[in-house]
C-alpha cells in the first residue's frame, strides 16, 4: 500500500522530543526522515533504559527513521549535509538558538538556496523578542506560560504529569508542515516555518487568559474538578459502606443536572434550590454543592453509582493510574522493532479505517551512517 508521504525526504537535525515528535509522524506517514546525530546521539537516548535497554521518550518518537553521525565543525560533514538538504522536501531543526545559522544551514540561507524547501524551526520562546536566546525544556515553559498555574491543587501549582510542551509544539509542527507540503503542491513554493514552545502553550492558555482580560477572573487550581463547570469532578463513592473509592463525574449542562439529580442522586430537592439552578450559580456554591453529592454516593457503591450514571445517560470515568492504563481495554497497542527486541507502544491515534499500516524501526546511533555518506556522497 502506498502511503501518503511516500517519496519525501525529511532532513531532521533533532533531538529531544518537540520535533522528534513531528518528524516521527512524517515517517509513519511514509516520508522517509534522516535524522542527523552527534557522536554522542540525541541526548533522549539516554533519558532512560526503561524499554529493554533504551529511552522511552527515544524509542516512542524515532521509529521509522535512518539515522546518519555527522560533525557539523568537519567541512566534509557540513558539505555532506548541504547536498542532502539540496535534495530534500522537508528541513526540521531545534538546536539552540542559532546554533543552526551558524552552522550553515540557517533557514534563509536554505530557502535562498532551494525555494522549493520547507523548513521548520523549533525554538522555546521564538526567534525574536527578549527571551528568545533563552534555553527552554518543557517543565520551564509551562512555569513561564502559565500552564502550571492552573494545573494543581489550590495549595500548589503542578506540573503536567507529561512533556505537554513538547508534544504541543511537535503536534503544531506536523500540521504546519502538511499545510506547507499542499502549498507546494500547487503552487512549487516551500516555506519557512517557526513553531515555539512558548507560543503552543500561550495557545493552550487562550480559555483561562481570555477569562483574566475580559472578566477580570483567575482561573482557580481545583485539582479534578473544573473551574468553570459543576458539578464536574472526582467524588468518592461508597465510603459509607467501608469501601470507598472514586469516580469523576462530568455534568455538563443544566438538563443533565436535572437528570443526575433525579435519577443518580434521587435528590430532586436539590433542584428546588435556588443556589443550584445554574451552572453559574453551581461553580459559585460549588463547595456546599460537592458537600451534598458526596454525603448521597457515601451510601452507594461504586458499580451501583456507575450502572446510575449510565441509566442516566451522565458522563463518568474512573480515576486510572498508569498500570490500569496498561490493561485498560480501549487501549489500542502497536509494535516496532528496536535493535534490542520489539517494543508495544500506543497505537497511532489517527486510525485510518480500512488501512494497514506498521510502524517503522527504531534506529541505532549512526545505524545508516555508512549508506547515507555512499548516498549523498561526491
Amino acid at each position: 500500500m502506498t502511503l501518503p508521504l511516500e517519496g519525501i525526504l525529511v532532513v531532521a537535525v533533532e533531538q529531544a522530543a518537540a520535533a522528534p515528535y513531528a518528524s516521527s509522524r512524517l515517517a509513519d506517514a511514509g516520508a522517509r526522515v534522516i535524522k542527523i546525530e552527534r557522536a554522542e546521539g540525541d541526548f533522549a537516548r539516554g533519558y532512560d533504559s526503561a524499554v529493554n535497554g533504551d529511552s522511552t521518550y527515544f524509542v516512542w518518537l524515532n521509529r521509522g527513521k535512518e539515522s546518519v553521525v555527522l560533525d557539523f565543525a568537519n567541512p566534509a560533514d557540513a558539505d555532506l549535509l548541504q547536498r542532502m538538504i539540496g535534495q530534500a522536501d522537508v528541513l526540521i531543526q531545534n538546536l539552540g538558538p542559532g546554533a543552526a545559522r551558524r552552522a550553515g544551514f540557517g533557514w534563509e540561507a536554505m530557502r535562498a538556496l532551494h525555494p522549493s524547501l520547507i523548513t521548520c524551526d523549533i525554538t522555546g520562546y521564538g526567534e525574536q523578542g527578549p527571551y528568545a536566546g533563552m534555553r527552554a525544556y518543557d517543565l520551564l515553559v509551562q512555569a513561564e506560560s502559565g500552564i502550571a498555574s492552573v494545573t494543581g491543587t489550590p495549595e500548589a501549582p503542578g506540573r503536567i504529569g507529561v512533556s505537554a510542551c513538547d508534544v504541543a509544539t511537535g503536534m503544531y509542527a506536523h500540521a504546519a508542515i502538511l499545510e506547507a507540503l499542499m502549498k507546494r503542491e500547487r503552487t512549487g513554493e516551500g516555506s519557512a516555518i517557526h513553531v515555539s514552545l512558548f507560543d503552543a502553550m500561550s495557545d493552550w492558555m487562550t480559555v483561562p487568559l481570555l477569562h483574566y482580560e475580559y472578566a477580570g477572573m483567575i482561573w482557580p487550581r481545583v485539582g479534578l474538578s473544573h473551574p468553570t463547570i459543576a458539578p464536574y469532578g472526582a467524588f468518592p463513592v461508597g465510603g459509607a459502606l467501608g469501601s470507598e473509592e472514586t469516580v469523576l463525574i462530568g455534568v455538563q449542562n443544566d438538563g443533565e443536572w436535572k437528570r443526575f439529580a433525579q435519577e443518580v442522586l434521587k435528590r430532586p430537592d436539590l433542584l428546588e434550590r435556588l443556589e443550584f439552578q445554574t451552572n453559574l450559580a453551581r461553580v459559585e456554591h460549588r463547595v456546599e454543592l460537592d458537600r451534598e453529592i458526596a454525603s448521597t454516593l457515601a451510601t452507594r457503591s461504586k458499580q451501583d453509582t456507575i450502572t446510575a450514571l449510565t441509566e442516566a445517560r451522565i458522563a463518568f470515568a474512573s480515576v486510572n493510574d498508569v498500570t490500569q492504563l496498561s490493561k485498560h481495554p480501549q487501549l489500542r497497542r502497536a509494535t516496532v522493532s528496536t535493535q534490542r527486541g520489539d517494543a508495544s507502544l500506543v497505537a497511532p491515534p489517527a486510525h485510518f479505517r480500512g488501512e494497514e499500516r506498521t510502524l517503522g524501526a527504531v534506529p541505532g546511533l549512526g545505524q545508516h551512517s555508512g549508506a547515507i555518506r555512499n548516498e549523498f556522497g561526491k
